[in-house]
């Protein structure tokens, strides 16, 4: 237990470290402008009409009507033209987050893994357990399951202990299925990923959800945009950028964690990886000789 929480503690400083690295922060804006030239062709066709929308389905409520003529009794304005862009940015906030997620995981977290690969472990043998493809639908369908766990969860949200706990849950349970995937898929075979993702899925879980609350901090900025709707296209993109760069921090702290790990269990199994030069020396000798008359065979000549 003790060794998982060094590892734990270990394996997050050194995120944070690598987090400073100017490749790990370039990398943090590619996925931001995909993302923003996204948002913004999907503003420019459909903002008008979503909020329209939102404002026909508002205006649909009798509380909120009711509450509207009450506000109105008193001089305020119309409280379905304030609400309904906050509604439309808060229903779409979710769904940029999740696109983000998946941009993160099938971009950049290859990246960073071979950024930690190369400079922690070079000799850690790359079993190549997962394909490319299966781990895009391994993150799609864990997507997909988180997705229809925040839906049904949404009435309890109401209730003020849950909305603090359910969402970073499902958000971290969805972190940890996708980052600890893609960080084992190329190092690790299919029964040791198996095997580390069922023998530390505690730590892992903890791990997504640190992140999860991690990334409810930019929700901040994002209200921020909707309150001063001057700086909104400014903020907007701070706040995925940030998201964004939790994700990154994510991707490394899997990373350093699940190759320590698998390292560790290696390792323990006795599985060494030998020096590059030894291999080396060995396929050259193998050559020279010939078959069968590698260092140590008996000699054909007398």
């Amino acid at each position: 237990m003790l060794a998982g929480m060094g590892l734990l503690a270990d394996s997050f400083w050194r995120a944070a470290v690598y987090c400073l690295r100017p490749r790990v922060i370039l990398l943090s804006v590619a996925p931001l402008l995909l993302i923003g030239v996204l948002g913004a062709i999907l503003g420019y066709f459909y903002w008008d009409g979503a909020v329209a929308g939102m404002r026909a389905l508002l205006g649909a409520s009798s509380l909120l009507v009711s509450f509207q003529g009450w506000l109105q009794a008193w001089g305020a304005g119309d409280l379905t033209a304030a609400m309904a862009p906050l509604a439309v940015v808060v229903v779409a906030t979710p769904v940029l987050v999740m696109f983000a997620l998946l941009v993160v995981s099938l971009l950049m977290t290859p990246a960073l893994v071979s950024l930690v690969a190369q400079r922690r472990f070079p000799l850690l043998e790359r079993k190549k357990g997962a394909a490319f493809w299966a781990s895009a639908l391994w993150s799609l369908g864990s997507t997909v399951l988180a997705v229809m766990a925040l839906v049904v969860s949404v009435p309890l949200w109401l209730v003020p202990p849950l909305v603090l706990v359910l969402p970073p849950l499902i958000w971290g349970w969805l972190t940890y299925r996708v980052m600890a995937f893609d960080v084992l898929a190329e190092h690790a075979s299919k029964d040791e990923r198996r095997e580390l993702l069922l023998r530390h899925r505690g730590r892992l879980l903890a791990m997504g959800v640190l992140t999860g609350y991690m990334g409810a901090a930019p929700s901040l900025v994002w209200a921020s945009g909707v309150v001063f709707a001057a700086f909104f296209f400014v903020l907007v993109p701070l706040a995925i950028w940030i998201y964004t760069l939790v994700f990154a921090f994510s991707s490394l702290w899997f990373a350093h964690y699940c190759l320590a790990a698998l390292e560790q269990l290696r390792s323990k199994r006795g599985v060494q990886q030998p020096p590059r030069a030894v291999v080396d020396n060995q396929r050259s000798a193998v050559t020279t000789d010939g078959p069968g008359q590698g260092p140590g065979a008996p000699s054909s000549e007398k």
